[in-house]
């Protein structure tokens, strides 16, 4: 959450309000998402409905600021209407097990989520968990994605439907 509250940091309303004392350094990141790491997670999360569903999201760190993401798995996980359960340590221990024999390259870059039907955004329990993923790499990404308002007919198409951190 470093990153988060050195973005916010110097915006009003937020600690640490009031004019920076050095021009502030373009730290952002660019995060593409394949489409089909997209879709499987669409895939996953309107099947999950009403329930929120959780996955990993597999790729590489390009560089300094590009992160990609191919490709996704979905986690076995007990979940409610509000909330999911955080990774299965051993269930994610295996998957990595089983990617590596097949020799595909990729690592765990982020996670993703549902919020099916209320929209995106991080609860208090996902910035935890996000916590939990970036004390193992600084960079992990977090996507939220609502299945119901993204494939809804009646969604405006000028808002995101998609948050990361």
């Amino acid at each position: 959450m470093d990153r988060m509250s050195r973005f916010f940091g110097n915006l009003p309303g937020f600690a640490g309000t009031g004019a920076p004392e050095a021009p502030l350094v373009d730290s952002s990141e660019k995060v593409q998402i394949s489409s089909l790491a997209l879709l499987k997670m669409l895939k996953h999360g309107r099947a999950g409905v009403p329930m929120e569903v959780m996955g990993l999201m597999l790729g590489q760190f390009v560089d300094d600021y590009t992160i990609n993401c191919v490709d996704v798995f979905a986690m076995p996980q007990s979940g409610t209407g509000v909330s999911v359960e955080a990774v299965d340590p051993v269930f994610q221990t295996k998957m990595l097990e089983m990617l590596k024999q097949t020799g595909r390259p990729e690592m765990v870059v982020g996670w993703y989520h549902s919020h099916p039907g209320f929209g995106c955004w991080m609860s208090g329990v996902d910035i935890n968990t996000q916590q939990s993923f970036e004390a193992l790499n600084q960079r992990a990404v977090a996507v939220v994605i609502d299945p119901v308002q993204s494939v809804s007919e009646r969604a405006n198409t000028k808002q995101s439907h998609t948050w990361w951190c």
